[in-house]
């Protein structure tokens, strides 16, 4: 399948995003995942949707000016709405998972004519709990974790914080790519993420679809889409897999999206 690459200049970053397939616009979009991720899932959709898929600030190929920039959701929805205009296009579908979901929120908030339907996938809005303190503590904790013993003591944490089993085998050595999107992840855009609080009175007036894995029961991002979804009024919808459930699962992924959208 042909994939056309962009590049978009922004007040300091410049964006790298793809667009693939013909049909109804939708954005596809994570945070700190790149459009790497969500190729086999972009694929799937492409036979009958236009999928944008795009590297998030300082992810990848969007470099940014400064390296030492916070991201925060607001930035993101932003660059979001720029890439819809380098685009020509009024409004398109919107599909975040975990970060992205988070994303696509705040571009509800910030741009809520430019959304059709947004669905979240397992957005990590903690703030929304009632253990929120301690979940700020804990994503504090994993920053200071990393900043003192490196990346992958960090994503330890990150991991068992989350709900993930720990155990399994080791996989092949990270690329430079990894290591720097992971790197930048603790640095400048996990507590940005956490920190959002979603505007729930705009969601509400929007369509706004939350989504969970089936196999994510144990997770802390299925608990908070479980209070998202009850604070808009809406039910979740159960997507395969796990919190990665489109990398794992994306042509039945896929099937469901297209049933929601």
């Amino acid at each position: 399948m042909t994939i056309a690459t962009h590049t978009l200049r922004r007040p300091g970053v410049r964006l790298r995003y793809e667009v693939r397939g013909s049909g109804p616009l939708l954005v596809v979009t994570g945070a700190p995942m790149a459009a790497a991720e969500f190729a086999p899932l972009a694929e799937a959709l492409a036979a009958d949707r236009t999928v944008v898929t795009h590297d998030p600030r300082g992810m990848s190929g969007s470099v940014l000016d400064d390296p030492s920039e916070d991201s925060t959701p607001e930035l993101r929805a932003d660059d979001l709405a720029a890439i819809l205009d380098d685009l020509g296009a009024e409004s398109a579908d919107v599909f975040g998972s975990s970060g992205g979901a988070v994303t696509g929120l705040a571009l509800v908030a910030r741009h809520p004519g430019r959304v059709r339907t947004l669905v979240a996938h397992e957005p990590p809005c903690v703030e929304l709990l009632p253990d929120a303190a301690g979940q700020r503590a804990a994503v504090d904790d994993m920053i200071e974790t990393f900043h003192r013993d490196g990346l992958w003591a960090a994503f330890a944490k990150f991991m068992g914080n989350a709900g993930f089993d720990e155990g399994g085998n080791a996989g092949p050595p990270p690329s430079e790519q990894v290591v720097a999107d992971g790197s930048r992840f603790f640095a400048h855009e996990l507590r940005g993420t956490t920190r959002y609080v979603p505007d729930v009175a705009t969601l509400r007036n929007g369509r706004v679809v939350v989504g969970v894995g089936a196999e994510s029961g144990q997770l802390v991002t299925y608990r908070t889409s479980v209070v998202l979804a009850e604070r808009i009024g809406t039910t979740p919808v159960e997507f395969p897999g796990d919190h990665g459930g489109f990398m794992a699962h994306p042509v039945e992924f896929a099937d469901v999206l297209r049933k929601v959208l």
